[in-house]
């Protein structure tokens, strides 16, 4: 039996766990919920739900989260950096408001995290992303349930086959 997806979860800031629970469970998925300790993430007391705590510091939950994911997995953060390296080793990523990241948009995400970054340091915009909304639930739901399905799909495609050694040498 081919391994299943695992929703990899950076948890420290995640308005979403609940959902992302309830979808796991519909789907019977493991949920790894990586939390560096530095907030309070109390898990549900459920077979499928594993909090792992990395040691305290700057992205040593990303770190865990990058290293630990496969090209079935996916990864839900609002970390774009994080999404980038997730992608990077063939994984999904999905922000905590149901925006896929993918090839094809993370470097011009990356680009605006910058440009709004230095906007920011020079004053010219403050504060931060807007709050969930309901709206926004609703489309995490329906993208995750979405990038879940497609994942469980890539589990169970045959691995690619490795040519034969070449016998004339």
């Amino acid at each position: 039996m081919p391994a299943l997806p695992r929703l990899l979860v950076d948890a420290d800031a995640c308005p979403v766990r609940e959902e992302v629970v309830r979808v796991a469970g519909r789907l019977g998925l493991e949920v790894l919920l990586v939390t560096n300790g530095a907030r309070p993430v109390r898990p549900p007391n459920l077979p499928f739900v594993r909090l792992v705590v990395v040691s305290e510091g700057a992205d040593k939950a990303d770190d865990f989260i990058a290293e630990t994911a496969r090209p079935i997995d996916v990864c839900l953060t609002a970390d774009i950096p994080l999404a980038a390296r997730c992608l990077a080793k063939g994984a999904f990523a999905l922000s905590f408001k149901g925006k896929p990241w993918t090839s094809d948009n993370i470097g011009s995400a990356l680009a605006g995290r910058e440009v709004a970054r230095h906007l920011r340091e020079i004053g010219a915009i403050g504060g931060g992303p807007a709050p969930m909304a309901g709206a926004d639930r609703s489309r995490f739901l329906s993208a995750l349930d979405t990038m879940a399905q497609a994942a469980i799909r890539k589990s169970r495609e045959p691995a690619p086959r490795q040519p034969a050694p070449d016998a004339a040498g």
